[in-house]
This record gives C-alpha cells, structure tokens and sequence, in this order.
C-alpha cells in the first residue's frame, strides 16, 4: 500500500488534488494508520491500494481528451460511490440524521453536518451541535461573550487536527472566506492576540488562496475527523449574507443536491439563521429615534396620509441603517431603534453618529416635501439618543416574526436621551464619545449651548453637561428623567470627513 504523502510525491499531485479526488469519489476512502516515525509531523496518514497510481494516471488522461472533472468521476467513482451508499443506507454523521431524511422545506437545526454562521469579524453567532461536538472542542460550553467567540481562535485551539497541515487544510477555506471581506491588515489587526506562529500561518494562507469569487456561494472539498480513526470526507459550502458568512459542510458519501436546493433559498436561510442565532453579550452602541409630535402630526391627517408619512420616513431611512451596518430593534409608535456592532473595518459609534446625523439630512427633504403637499410651516424631525454599553443581544419570537433586542440599561439611557432630545436634536452619553480615538472625535462638533451673563446663548464645543443642568424644573419633576439625572451627555452637530 502506498501512503497519502509517498502518493502525492511519487504524482506530483497537491494534496488538496488528492483529497478532491477521494471527495469525488474517483479514489477511494484510504484505510488511516499510525504514521511511521519518519513521516514528518504527522502522526495518522491514510493509506491507499497501489492502484491508485492506475487510475490517477487515467484521470490525467481523460483531463487531456478534455473530460471535466464532473465526467470522469462518474466514469470512474460513480459506481463505486452509490455501491457504498447503498450498502450502507442509514449513515449519519454526529448524531444527525442521514441527509436522505431531511427535506429541502427542513431547517437549518436539521443540518447533517458540522454548521456555523460568523459575523463579519468571524466570531461565531450561531453553530449547530454537530459544530460544537465536531470542531470548537467537544465536551466544553462555547464562550457567551462575542469576542471569545473568534473562529479562527477556536480552530487553532481545536483537537481535531494532527498536524499542521491538517490545521492548514481546514483554515484555508475560512481565510478565502475572510479575504473576500477583510484585507490581510484587518484580519491580522482583528487577531493580533493569537500567537506569533499562528498570525504566520494566517498570512501565509491568506497571501496563498485566491480570492473568493462574486458568486454568493463558494464550495471546498474538505476532509473531518470521524468516529475513531476514519476520516469524513465533506463538501463545504459557503455563503456570503450582508449579516454574515454561513458554513455548511456535508459528508460526500451522501447525495447533497437537496442542500444545494435549500441553500439557494437565501432569504429564508438567512431568516433562518437570524432568528435561531444564540444570545451573546457584545458591544453594541444604540440609537433611539422619535418622530416629534407624533400624536399632534396624527390628529391633523387623514389615517391614509399619516400611514403614508411613517411609510415615506422608513423608506428613506432604510439604506441609510444599511449602508452603516445598523440593526433593527423593535421599538413602540412611530419611532425607531436601531443597534450599531463592531465591524471590522469602521468604528461602530463612529457608524452610529454618522447614520444618525444623515437621518437628519433625511428629515429637512421629508419636511420640504409634506411642507409644500400641507402647507404646513413646522418641520418634521427625529429626535435621536445615542448611547453605548456592552450588553445581551437576542430575538424574540413571536409565531412567525422575530424581534432583534438589546437588554440593558444602555438602550434604556439612550431612549430617555431621545425623549430630552428636541427639534431634531442629537444627543449622545460622555462615555460614548470619550471611547472613540481623539483623532477621530476631533471630526466630531459636539458640544453644550451656554447662557452667558447677556441671556445670550453661546454652543460651546468639546463639552458635556449632565442632564439635570440641561433640564427644566418641569422636567426635573418627571419621574421618567430621574433615573438619568446625573448622565453627562453632549449635542451633536456635524461630522467631518
């Protein structure tokens, strides 16, 4: 018998060549053993008949007579692979069941393999049990904090893999995966506290694999350790959301077409994914917005035309949340709540005061438009609190629908600052502004309106107050203020750059 490594030298062949082969079924399973001591770092290696050598040398003929490779492994391995299917009909795969049983109206809990979903800084925001069995280190409870929930961390620190190769072999998909996203920089930044040997095999990989294509789902052929000393050979597909990137992998002795069909349901795997994404404790920077006079506006329309207002504010504002990466939050009336998460590339307060200061650019255009259809003369505007904390994300499910929600006293403070707030007004906490690098808040003019010995109001910049010394005795009263008295927040105006 000849091993993976004398195979791939005596060939000339790539090892992920040769594992593309076993994939397809053109060669089969090799039988795995303990590796001699002269082989290298490796400690298991498969090893296959002398035949091999046969058909790989046929395969290199059929590519020269133009076969793809789709053709010759079901001129040479379709047989061979659906002989072992059906000899063996009822195979499954960390306790799920077999990819026959599952329906392309099935959900994403009944996956048959190893399945995860990361944010666009990699860090896990949901896995199956496959995953958490197979690959993030069987036995132990993932990590509820975000930043510890790094995927590439865990794949380092995973058992599964023997050697370094094998390590390669598995993170090499994630890196074309996170290169399509992040540049080398990025990713190096975002995972600056791995170990110095590690951070060399990410820049190394990430400087070897081509760029993942346009297409929204990539596939890899991929090998996982099985029960014992086998090897499960899978197909890994990927695929691209705004929210995330989804990893699937499924083992190739089963017929996947019927994964290929459900994956290509994007909306609803996607609303899958979101809605059954596990609660973690992340930083989140919250935006509360409220139509002003909103029950007077109400009073003075036609039901169809105040329905038509609220539908012409959310419509506008929609790419403006997309295109600085907001979350929406339920929120009650006509008002909005918005959640901004750390990127990988752009400051998530930055994104959040950005976003909201276009809001308000939105709001004068609204205004002109109702203003010259109503022959109203008052404007129509947002009210806007901003404020950060680390807090609990997760949904709430309701039949059919799902609720995005942060729990905390951070979106708390932020909507109390939304109802300070007036005439369009945007008001973010001292804590918030004083965690963004000085550099950057220096684009930012922010600052408190001062009355001078003259009764002349005077905005002074670069300053905060707390709230009690912004209130009037009337609203000192107001019970829903107390709470927040003692907040230092400031007024923001404008951004720069």
């Amino acid at each position: 018998m000849l091993n993976s490594k004398q195979l791939i030298e005596m060939t000339g062949m790539s090892r992920a060549t040769l594992n593309n082969y076993v994939a397809l079924g053109i060669l089969p399973n090799p039988v795995i053993k303990t590796s001699p001591d002269d082989a290298g770092r490796a400690t298991r290696l498969g090893y296959f008949d002398e035949s091999a050598l046969d058909t790989i040398q046929q395969v290199h003929g059929l590519k020269k007579d133009g076969y793809t490779m789709a053709q010759i492994a079901e001129k040479l391995g379709a047989s061979r692979t659906k002989a072992a299917i059906n000899s063996n009909p009822a195979v499954e795969v960390s306790g799920h069941s077999p990819v026959s049983k599952l329906s392309v109206d099935g959900s994403i809990e009944t996956l048959p393999g190893p399945s995860y979903m990361v944010n666009n800084n990699f860090e896990l925001i949901w896995w199956n049990d496959s995953a958490a069995e197979s690959l993030f280190e069987s036995g132990k409870t993932i990590p509820t904090d975000l930043e510890s929930r790094s995927l590439f961390n865990m794949l380092f620190s995973s058992q599964i893999t023997h050697s370094e190769e094998n390590l390669k072999d598995l993170i090499k998909p994630h890196i074309a995966a996170s290169k399509k996203r992040l540049n080398q920089q990025t990713l190096i930044k975002i995972y600056s506290s791995l170990s110095a040997s590690n951070l060399n095999i990410m820049k190394e990989l990430y400087e070897e694999v081509e760029p993942a294509a346009k297409a929204p789902m990539l596939h890899y052929p991929v090998i996982l350790p099985g029960l014992g000393d086998e090897l499960l050979y899978c197909d890994l597909y990927v695929c691209f959301y705004r929210e995330g990137i989804f990893f699937s992998y499924v083992p190739v002795a089963l017929e996947d077409d019927f994964l290929l069909e459900f994956l290509s349901k994007r909306n609803y795997v996607i609303n899958e994914l979101l809605r059954s994404r596990k609660p973690h404790l992340t930083n989140v920077a919250v935006m509360v917005a409220d139509v002003q006079n909103s029950v007077r506006i109400c009073s003075e329309l036609p039901a169809e035309e105040y329905f038509e207002l609220i539908n012409d504010i959310w419509q506008q504002s929609e790419p403006i949340f997309r295109k600085f990466y907001g979350t929406y939050g339920k929120h009650v009336g006509a008002g909005m709540v918005y959640y901004f998460f750390p990127q990988p590339d752009c400051d998530y307060k930055l994104n959040a005061i950005a976003c909201s200061l276009e809001l308000k650019e939105m709001m004068r255009g609204i205004t002109l438009k109702w203003q010259a259809r109503k022959g109203w003369f008052s404007e129509i505007v947002l009210n806007i609190g901003i404020n950060e904390g680390q807090e609990w994300f997760g949904s709430f499910h309701a039949g059919g629908h799902v609720e995005f929600t942060v729990l905390g006293q951070t979106i708390n403070h932020a909507s109390r600052i939304s109802d300070f707030a007036r005439n369009g007004s945007i008001w973010a906490t001292k804590s918030m502004l004083n965690q963004i690098p000085a550099q950057d808040r220096q684009k930012i003019n922010f600052g408190i309106n001062r009355t001078t010995n003259n009764n002349e109001s005077v905005f002074v910049t670069d300053s905060y107050a707390s709230l009690d010394n912004l209130l009037s005795e009337e609203d000192l009263i107001n019970s829903k203020f107390r709470d927040i008295e003692m907040l230092p927040i400031t007024e923001i105006r404008s951004i720069s750059g």
